[in-house]
């Protein structure tokens, strides 16, 4: 059939695959010929650490990427064209170096990205070219479920229904086709044809990523979730234990595209369908993740303050001493080692269990009154798998301060949490070694064991361990009261 352009140029950004590609497949179709670019977008690299695991995770994932791109050309002089720059500047000029008449990419609804967008946008109508964006990061986005009033949910549980009623329609999660249309994938210009540059030309370290056996690319993220598919069903069972295998650990795949968010929603709907309690509250949790993302779309003000301005009112605990705590929190020295052990996981690791993060962000929030806004940024530089949308919605919902949150009168106690999550203490002397000797019944609270039983674990509380920053009973008043001088008592 005739194409309706001579070429165009697909712009990967957090969609880092060949599979069920959206912009791609439109490409493809579209134009004659296709090339294929990635942007190392120093707007954004320049404010983060020269060691980090994400870049790296990027980096190793494009290498990938050029392989598959190649291979399904069949032609060795395609593959990705990488550039290093600002976004705005070298996307609109390599788009007019190679003559093309639309690019195609994805949309992304973070506030950074939808600015850059806007300037991309405006520099390529100048040179006469098109730019098509469209959904690929999420299963609905933007207005695709509204109330029947055609307003946006801001209760997850209704917006989950309309999510799922919509979602029947399986048109929703059909893949895009790729391979079949791969014949148009364009050689490059020889100028274009170096390969992705070493992490030390962009200016980054190697980190820890191989070492922790991250798996990264398309071939990590499929090999992760073939895993996964073996314990799906048993993941409301196994999901807050962070001792156990019970994850699927696709958060950084999802966060850079490297799997399709549709395929894996089509998996676990039809494994819901079956009856599989396990993949019903999985797919709940990318409902939710689409719930976050619509948030953030609709009320940008989230980014920054309370989702609910009255909780912009709240007097967080400020000075020398919350600095302090605030450090002793993100060092994992508060003294309760369920939290100290999460700290400890994030910080080598880079991911924290999703159980844990609840407890941590309340800790912070809660037990120690400090600002939600420190520890939401904190997980924005530690998180592999840091998605703005979810990050922030998810420290709302530990603040109380977000749609559909916690109340402000539940507040997790991180002793309880331990021994209900974690009763053998396995995950814990994981990551505090120095506790690995206390009883199963004391390491939960190693401020109640007895002079004998520290002694016998050759701990020193102290010197070998904190002891509580605070007292949870104390705290949890302070926090009551907190959040009473700016709520009624029935929230």
């Amino acid at each position: 059939m005739d194409k309706k352009y001579s070429a165009g140029l697909v712009w990967f950004r957090r969609d880092l695959r060949v599979e069920d590609h959206a912009a791609l497949h439109h490409a493809l179709r579209n134009c004659t010929k296709v090339y294929c670019a990635f942007v190392f977008d120093t707007a954004i690299l320049d404010e983060l650490p020269r060691s980090d695991r994400r870049v790296e995770f990027i980096h190793d994932s494009l290498v990938e990427l050029d392989q598959a791109l190649r291979a399904l050309a069949g032609n060795p002089a395609a593959g990705l064209i990488t550039l290093h720059g600002r976004s705005q500047e070298v996307l609109p000029q390599l788009a007019r170096d190679l003559g093309v008449q639309a690019v195609f990419a994805s949309h992304d609804d973070e506030p950074y990205a939808q600015h850059r967008d806007a300037q991309v946008l405006g520099a390529l109508a100048n040179a006469g070219i098109l730019l098509q964006l469209g959904k690929d990061h999420t299963v609905f986005e933007r207005d695709e479920v509204l109330t029947l009033a055609g307003t946006v949910f801001s209760v997850f549980t209704p917006y989950k229904r309309a999510w799922l009623k919509k979602v029947a329609d399986t048109f929703y999660l059909r893949a895009y086709p790729i391979e079949k249309h791969a014949h148009a994938l364009a050689g490059r210009p020889d100028r274009f044809r170096d390969t992705v540059p070493p992490l030390a030309a962009l200016g980054f370290e190697k980190t820890n990523l191989h070492e922790l056996q991250i798996p990264t690319g398309m071939s990590g993220g499929r090999h992760l979730w073939e895993s996964f598919l073996e314990r799906i069903d048993g993941y409301d069972d196994t999901r807050n234990f962070p001792a156990v295998k019970g994850p699927s650990y696709l958060g950084v795949h999802l966060r850079f595209g490297t799997v399709s968010i549709r395929a894996l929603a089509a998996a676990a709907y039809e494994r819901m369908q079956q009856g599989s309690k396990g993949a019903e509250t999985w797919l709940s949790e990318l409902v939710w993740r689409d719930f976050f993302t619509q948030i953030m779309f609709h009320k940008p003000h989230v980014i920054g303050h309370a989702c609910r301005p009255e909780y912009d009112a709240l007097k967080w605990e400020h000075g020398k001493q919350a600095d302090a705590h605030f450090k002793a929190w993100c060092d994992g020295r508060t003294g309760y080692p369920l939290v100290d052990a999460a700290m400890a996981q994030i910080n080598q690791t880079g991911y924290m269990h999703n159980r844990l993060r609840m407890v941590v962000a309340s800790f912070l929030v809660k037990d120690l009154g400090i600002d939600w806004r420190r520890g939401e940024a904190y997980f924005a530089v530690h998180l592999n798998d840091f998605e703005l949308s979810s990050n922030n919605g998810n420290w709302q919902w530990a603040a109380s301060t977000g749609c559909d949150a916690q109340p402000w009168f539940r507040i997790f106690n991180p002793v309880t949490q331990s021994r209900r999550f974690d009763p053998q203490g396995k995950f814990i002397r994981r990551y505090l070694p120095q506790l690995a000797r206390l009883s199963d019944a004391e390491i939960h609270a190693p401020w109640t064991a007895s002079p004998i039983e520290l002694e016998a674990a050759g701990v020193v509380l102290g010197r070998d361990y904190p002891e509580p920053l605070v007292d949870h009973e104390t705290a949890r008043q302070k926090t009551l009261a907190r959040y009473s001088a700016v709520r009624p008592p029935k929230d």
